[in-house]
Parts: C-alpha cells; structure tokens; sequence
C-alpha cells in the first residue's frame, strides 16, 4: 500500500484541491495514482486501509491521511463498478432485451431459477 508521507509536505500546494485547508497543519494524503487502479487493486488497497483504521493506533494525522485515501480509493472502486454496469445495459439492450433483475441484484432471482 502507498504510504502517505506527511513530513515530505508540510503545507498543500496550490491547486491541492478543496483538502487543502480542511485541517491546518494536516497534509493531506496522495491520491493521484488512485485513477490508475485497477477494480482489484483499489478494492485490495481500500480493504488494507479499512483495517488500518480499524486497528486503531494511528496518530490523528496519519488516520486522516488513511480515510482521505480511503475515500478516494472507494470512488475509484465505485467508478469502476458503474462503469461494468453501463457495459452490461448496453450489452443487454443490444441484444434485444432486458434481463429482468431481482431486488437482490442478481438475474437468477428474478426469473425464479434460484429455487431451492
């Protein structure tokens, strides 16, 4: 997982977007290679990061740093995730139909071949 390394820049540069003066003092976290994840990647770094967060321990910069990259990281995940879903509308309407899908999200609940 990429560190946010807050010694390395004490204060945001222009154009650091609007994290720059959410917290004084607090650099914030590196997100600029987030757009270049892979689903699988971003998923793997966000679960990484949820854990670290969750273990506790982090001083208040670092933890910032950690959810400031964990948000970005869930973006990224859900952008590509609403993206699969366009490729299958688009899919779907091209070959001529709507598959009809269950509440639950799954195709197979929908036209009752799930039963058991």
């Amino acid at each position: 997982m990429t560190s946010a390394n807050s010694d390395a820049h004490p204060e945001p540069g222009p154009g650091a977007g609007p994290a720059e003066s959410a917290v004084e003092g607090f650099s914030s976290a590196d997100v600029s290679d987030v757009v270049t994840l892979s689903y699988e990647q971003a998923r793997a770094e966000l679960v990484e990061t949820v854990t670290r967060l969750e273990a506790g321990g982090a001083g208040l910069e670092e933890s910032l740093a950690l959810w400031e990259r964990g948000e970005a990281l869930a973006q990224r995940c859900e952008a590509w995730l609403d993206g699969a879903r366009r490729r299958l509308d688009e899919v779907r309407a091209q070959a001529g139909g709507e598959v009809p899908v269950a509440e639950g999200g799954s195709p197979e609940a929908a036209d009752g071949n799930n039963a058991g």
